[in-house]
């Protein structure tokens, strides 16, 4: 990394404090503490410290192991991806634009799916297109934007692939099914509410969630209507939503409302429901009780967290509560072994055992761009886990290395414009999507 690319980072406060966080990534080096003490802003915000007896337990995570595909949000249809592997030391290797970027109107939410030697994106305007993941040269484009419509908020939606198949929702909500290869036309279903959040595919079925909390299953090769789960209705929410995760012939679904809901995936019918709300009196967006990040599926639970301000442990065959803590997120939590990272919305990356949910470390991150005026906030988003080193980033455009057995900063990289679209990881490769639409693929 360039000096005066590491004195603009120390300039903009990327971190409370750069000392002794030498570059684990990049290869950049130590910077200077940043004078100051973290003030807190946020409703409701407390500062979190590791449980009783965290410092007798080791933290242990699974080997790196190599993953060729991301094909869906959050990796995997359970989203339970575990500790992935990349090279030691990682540089951006192609750059390309994938069409419109975030503005007033639309704003760029759908994740990359990688598969088949292929990166998938759709911009802020539902163009999807089709890159080469070796090169990052254009392959083909299409767009899921009725002529009619071309004028018209698009806000949602997102991409999953399966079988040579690739499944996309919209903010107009409609689900089109593409091939993967050329780009040309499967089928297309409408509904009449706006969907918000990626697909979910899951034994031949193409799952959707409605803003209107209507949970839709259609069949993957025709398109064919299966069945429809009605939550209870939520007027207002978060822009986005959470795709559902499914396994073990379960679907749990994450509602606008709080609740969470796992269904049977070959029917539809309820097996249980939870509530994510603290009952807490609350301001501000903290007030929403949308539950916007996924929920995973691992080792017969379920864990989830909701936007204001509680994360649980479930049973997934009783739905019986295991534990909860009182921590707001809207970020999908990281699941690796036994532990699991999760970034919270007072801009704190914790990691917590599976077991009881003690919390092992917390990391703060800067909240403000210009922290002695308190202005310019920073929308971090992530974590990822790959080869020992969680990577979360941020709408300032920097990217963190945090060392998931202590919670260290190790090192952080300059992309070319902020992101706050989760990154992801194939083939060795991490791709960001910057909020200006640029993918960019390190490796």
């Amino acid at each position: 990394m360039h000096k005066g690319l590491m004195t603009a980072a120390v300039m903009l406060g990327v971190l409370p404090a750069l000392a002794g966080c030498g570059g684990d990534w990049m290869g950049e080096a130590d910077a200077p503490p940043l004078p100051g003490d973290r003030v807190s802003v946020l409703v409701h915000e407390t500062k979190v410290h590791p449980d009783e007896g965290a410092d007798k337990i080791t933290i242990a995570l699974p080997k790196p192991e190599a993953n060729l595909t991301w094909p869906q949000t959050g990796g995997m249809s359970h989203h339970a991806m575990q500790h992935l592997q990349t090279g030691a030391a990682i540089a951006p290797v192609w750059q390309v634009s994938i069409g419109e970027g975030s503005g007033d109107e639309n704003r760029l939410i759908a994740t990359p799916v990688v598969a088949d030697g292929k990166v998938f994106a759709m911009d802020a305007r539902a163009h999807v297109s089709a890159f080469d993941a070796k090169t990052g040269d254009r392959l083909w484009r299409f767009d899921l934007t009725p002529e009619k419509d071309e004028d018209s908020a698009v806000r949602g939606g997102g991409l999953s692939y399966d079988k040579g198949r690739l499944f996309a929702a919209t903010g107009l909500g409609e689900v089109w099914a593409i091939q993967a290869n050329s780009g040309n036309f499967y089928w297309k279903a409408k509904l009449d509410s706006p969907l918000r959040a990626a697909p979910t595919v899951y034994g031949e079925r193409v799952f959707v969630v409605t803003a209107s909390n209507r949970v839709v299953a259609f069949a993957a090769r025709d398109g064919k209507k299966l069945w429809e789960y009605v939550g209870a209705e939520e007027a207002s929410g978060l822009l986005g939503a959470a795709s559902p995760a499914a396994d073990h012939g379960v679907l749990v679904v994450a509602m606008r409302s709080g609740a969470l809901a796992a269904l049977r995936a070959e029917s539809g019918s309820l097996l249980w429901e939870e509530s994510l709300s603290t009952g807490r009196r609350a301001s501000g967006l903290s007030a929403l009780g949308d539950v916007k990040a996924p929920p995973v599926i691992s080792d017969g639970r379920v864990y989830a967290v909701g936007n204001a301000g509680l994360m649980v442990a479930i049973d997934l065959r009783t739905g019986r509560r295991v534990w909860e803590k009182e921590f707001g997120g809207v970020d999908l939590p990281w699941l690796a072994g036994k532990f699991i990272y999760l970034l919270t919305n007072n801009n704190e990356v914790i990691a917590l055992d599976t077991d009881r949910g003690r919390v092992m470390w917390a990391t703060p991150l800067s909240t403000w761009k210009r922290p002695e005026k308190r202005t310019g906030r920073i929308i971090w988003t992530g974590p990822i886990l790959a080869s020992d080193r969680l990577l979360v980033g941020g709408s300032h455009g920097y990217v963190l290395s945090i060392s998931p057995y202590t919670g260290k900063v190790l090192g952080y990289a300059k992309l070319p414009d902020g992101v706050t679209v989760p990154p992801v990881a194939a083939g060795g490769t991490i791709y960001f999507l910057t909020d200006d639409a640029d993918l960019v693929a390190y490796r």
